[in-house]
């Protein structure tokens, strides 16, 4: 009976183990243990038997195991609330004398699992704070450096200086290792005001909170189309290579201070024709920002240089319909230019969006062209027309058309996969129907002044670019002055109608709506919401 219990324990903590060797060598493995000896003790246990007995590796296997079980089984939670970056507190670091033994644990190494040969390899092991899930791969020399800049309590810029690279590239390192779990970082700064915005469900909490900070860049006004729905055709200056620079050291700082990862949505005008832009767009790659290219096609030796210096997170390029009507939106030729543009990001590796504004005019095209794109971008959205500059002269579909509209988009959308959701009102529709909410517009509903704000070409910084939304210019005040002002709190608090609202933290309808409709952003809800009142 005391054999059979015996047993049972080192199957149960050995299940990996048992699987890979086959039942002969595994009962062998459970005699050299002996019936007294306690499960953990079974790696050592293993190292007295020979090669024509069970495989050599099967003792740092079982060791690796053992590991893992320990992790996984942990008690108590690990404590996440740090003022600083630390180590997490189960990472271990497990010398062992075979490479690829982290395959056969299921898809912790890139590649095909291969049979474990012999040599020399540090594993990292350790449990994700937010899963509780135990994680165990090999290490790289990348974890080594953050754990040591971390431990040693270094400076990112100190270290980088020392090695001669960029301390971007430190500090994304030290970013992934915070998303691994590997280290622990403060909580993000970027968060709702509690006092208005309630958690209704616990998915909420996702929503109050941004792990990240956008910096959306109209570097230029420079633009080689003039489109008939363009909200600013006026002319600014643009800032200086020097002055450009401080504005991505300020933004550093500003992320590094809320404990958020920062990133550069550069756009325009066309971004690619300031005549700096590749230098600007390096200094933020340096800086460690992620880079998106909001813009109008270019040449594959264009975007070449631009990937050389570092792959953007997407490059986004915009229709406005079929090729008819975009073309009489965008100027002749244009729909043709976008679709072999997108053949070329394609090629490279780029990802992809396609944006189209939607108005009366093109809102029976919006599905039709998501098909036509099904195969040749990847990801597709609309957003509603905001009715300032030349698009003024256009028109918006009434908020009855609008609803069924939304309603056939996401039919569409449950079998085209590029068809992304955007709009913040989709959510009344998924409240209605039962179904999770979304982030909305920006991750967070409205993002407007909360986890992104618009740079224009002369240093203006708006809440949104989508309409005049002034709240400083970054030439007289830094960004954390300008975020901390009384007047953007006001603009990311939303408007009080929202306030009661059941499903306010995944919407918050659009400011820039409200506004083109001659409403009072700050106290009015958005035109279009269709959500009754009885349903709030």
């Amino acid at each position: 009976m005391q054999e059979r219990l015996h047993t049972t324990a080192i199957n149960e903590a050995y299940p990996l183990c048992r699987s890979v060797v086959g039942a002969d060598a595994w009962k062998r493995a459970i005699a050299a243990c002996g019936p007294l000896q306690r499960p953990e003790d079974l790696p050592e246990a293993l190292r007295s038997l020979r090669e024509d007995q069970v495989p050599m590796y099967l003792p740092d296997l079982a060791r690796l195991e053992m590991i893992r079980r320990s992790l996984s089984s942990g008690n108590g939670s690990i404590k996440t609330a740090v003022e600083t970056i630390v180590v997490n507190p189960t990472v271990q670091i497990v010398e062992v004398a075979w490479t690829g033994l982290t395959d056969l644990f299921g898809g912790d190494r890139d590649g095909a699992a291969t049979k474990p040969v012999p040599g020399s390899e540090r594993v990292l092991a350790w449990r994700e704070p937010a899963t509780g899930t135990a994680r165990i791969r090999p290490a790289r020399d990348e974890d080594f450096l953050v754990l040591k800049v971390i431990m040693e309590e270094r400076s990112p810029d100190a270290v980088a200086a020392e090695g001669g690279i960029p301390v971007g590239a430190i500090e994304a390192a030290i970013n992934r290792a915070v998303e691994s779990g590997l280290l622990l970082a403060p909580p993000s700064q970027i968060r709702r005001d509690p006092e208005v915005f309630r958690k209704v469900r616990e998915s909420d909490e996702e929503l109050l909170s941004s792990s990240s900070f956008t910096l959306q860049w109209h570097i230029t006004q420079a633009c080689d189309l003039h489109c008939k729905h363009c909200y600013d055709r006026t002319e600014r200056s643009f800032l200086s290579l020097e002055q450009a620079v401080s504005v991505l050291d300020d933004l550093r700082d500003f992320c590094k201070a809320r404990h958020v990862q920062g990133a550069v949505s550069f756009t325009g005008g066309n971004p690619l024709l300031h005549p700096q832009f590749i230098e600007i767009y390096q200094a933020a790659a340096v800086r460690g920002f992620s880079t998106a290219i909001l813009g109008n096609p270019t040449s594959r030796e264009r975007m070449g240089d631009i990937i050389s210096i570092q792959m953007p997170s997407f490059f986004q390029v915009s229709l406005e319909g079929l090729a008819e009507h975009n073309d009489a939106i965008r100027g002749s030729g244009h729909f043709d230019r976008v679709m072999r543009f997108l053949d070329v990001l394609r090629e490279l590796d780029v990802y992809s969006m396609v944006m189209l504004t939607l108005t009366n005019e093109n809102i029976d095209q919006v599905i039709p062209l998501a098909e036509a794109l099904r195969t040749k971008v990847d990801v597709f959205h609309c957003n509603r027309l905001a009715l300032f500059g030349e698009g003024a002269n256009l028109t918006m579909p009434d908020r009855k058309k609008y609803r069924a509209f939304l309603e056939s988009y996401c039919a569409a959308a449950a079998l085209n996969p590029i068809m992304g959701l955007k709009e913040n009102l989709i959510n009344i529709l998924r409240h209605e129907k039962g179904q999770d909410l979304f982030g909305g517009c920006t991750g967070h509903g409205c993002g407007a002044a909360f986890n992104f704000v618009s740079l224009l070409a002369d240093g203006e910084v708006h809440a949104c670019r989508k309409f005049p939304s002034l709240i400083g210019n970054i030439g007289t005040h830094g960004l954390a002055e300008i975020y901390d002002s009384d007047l953007a709190r006001r603009f990311r608090l939303g408007p009080t109608a929202c306030r009661d609202c059941t499903i306010r933290a995944a919407c918050g309808g659009c400011l820039a709506s409200a506004s083109s409709s001659g409403l009072n952003i700050f106290q009015d809800k958005d035109p279009f919401c269709f959500l009754s009142d009885s349903a709030r």
